[in-house]
């Protein structure tokens, strides 16, 4: 007699995968244009010199991440709203009011580079280009479903592999480069400022303000409806780590191969101060020959639909949350529901694209967008910190162990990184 078949085993990576959403996408928005400009500043002015920063800020990364998604599942609601319950209402005013300055000028750098990188590929006036890609995320947000919103969000995070393949087509001394990976130093070439600035930068285009926002906001959207049981809490702060580390990994050995990668090139042959998108295409010529601009375009315009929708999204979740308005991708612009939440996110993008106008060159406004999320994060950071560990807040579930420590290192650090900065000017 023939034994019954065995039960088919499903195997549990497409769950897995499933579970990626809001620390995948959070990972993957922070390499935005604005991210691969400094790190491309980097890999150009200073080689592998700075490649030891993108080893020492992934800890710190997924901890604060991880702090900002516990808080918005625990509690079911934004960073602004719990600013608004436990801190005095100045406290609230600053910290959005950052936000919005920083998001505002980071969609415009990201805006005027995606415009920049279509000029490179077909030609034509830029400033159309800034206006039609502005108008783009605003109806993508106003009138695609959040689930569906999602779904795209995760496929755009392929457009960032091409500086993967760039470092494996050309050599390089990968023994050196595991020195540089574990030697943090400080360049000898250059001053001590313009070192210390180009950290900042790292740092603030890592560890940015508008992704602690975006991801308890996400986490609060998915976590819709009465709170769960003790044993479900638990499982979804698992599900949380699990996702950050994922996202923020991913995040990290990106900006570690656009930096090996223009290190490789650019800084090789010479260049060492990037000026325009065009220099910083040059990157990818090893892999793309003649089609460099049109592959460079692609990983900038990529990034940028990515990263845009996220930036006005965090701060329209900071604003309608501090105004005490309902703030969410899933509500319906056609039912009159969101229409303050709506506004803030065309505001921002408006905004940004208007300052595309401004005769700035795009690679240097990204970069200072990203030392200027880099100055702001420190106050939001410790703010995070104090929420996440006022039982007042979270309850049962206030953070400790590991996470409190790194949560605090990193802010420590980023702090005692722009305090240095500052006091070399």
């Amino acid at each position: 007699m023939n034994a019954p078949p065995e039960p088919r085993r499903e195997t549990t990576v497409p769950a897995g995968l499933r579970q990626l959403g809001p620390g995948l996408i959070t990972g993957a928005a922070d390499d935005d244009p604005s991210g691969i400009a400094t790190y491309s500043q980097a890999g150009a002015q200073f080689g592998n010199a700075m490649l030891w920063t993108v080893v020492f800020t992934l800890p710190l990364m997924v901890a604060i991440q991880m702090v900002s998604a516990h808080i918005g599942h625990v509690t079911r609601r934004g960073l602004s709203a719990n600013i608004k319950t436990f801190f005095p209402r100045w406290v609230l005013h600053a910290v959005v009011g950052m936000l919005l300055v920083a998001n505002t000028l980071n969609i415009a750098a990201d805006i005027a580079a995606m415009a920049e990188a279509l000029r490179l590929l077909v030609g034509g006036p830029a400033q159309v280009y800034a206006v039609t890609f502005g108008l783009i995320c605003v109806v993508l947000q106003v009138f695609i479903p959040y689930k569906t919103y999602v779904r795209w969000l995760k496929w755009l995070t392929l457009a960032l592999l091409a500086y993967v393949a760039v470092v494996f087509s050309v050599r390089l001394d990968w023994w050196q480069i595991a020195r540089d990976l574990v030697n943090p130093h400080l360049p000898l070439t250059v001053s001590r400022h313009d070192a210390l600035l180009m950290v900042v930068a790292i740092f603030g285009t890592t560890i940015s303000p508008y992704l602690f926002f975006w991801q308890a906001a996400q986490e609060m959207e998915d976590a819709d409806g009465p709170p769960p049981d003790a044993e479900e809490t638990r499982q979804n702060l698992r599900r949380i780590r699990n996702d950050t580390l994922v996202g923020m990994t991913f995040s990290n050995l990106i900006a570690f191969f656009i930096i090996l990668s223009t290190a490789a090139t650019l800084h090789t042959a010479g260049v060492t101060d990037i000026q325009t998108s065009a220099q910083a295409a040059e990157a990818l010529r090893p892999l793309a020959g003649d089609l460099t601009f049109l592959l460079f375009s692609i990983g900038i315009i990529g990034t940028g639909m990515l990263a845009v929708p996220v930036l006005a999204g965090s701060a329209a979740y900071a604003v309608a949350e501090a105004a005490g308005w309902r703030g969410s991708l899933s509500l319906r612009l056609d039912h009159n529901e969101g229409r303050g939440f709506y506004a803030v996110i065309g505001a921002a993008t408006i905004g940004g694209v208007l300052l595309c106008f401004l005769p700035v060159d795009p690679v240097k406004e990204l970069f200072w967008a990203a030392v200027l999320n880099g100055v702001i994060a420190v106050p939001i950071m410790a703010v995070m910190m104090i929420l996440a560990r006022s039982s007042r807040i979270m309850g049962r579930y206030v953070i400790g162990g590991w996470l409190r420590w790194v949560g605090w290192i990193a802010t420590l650090a980023m702090g005692a990184t722009v305090a240095a900065m500052l006091l070399t000017i």
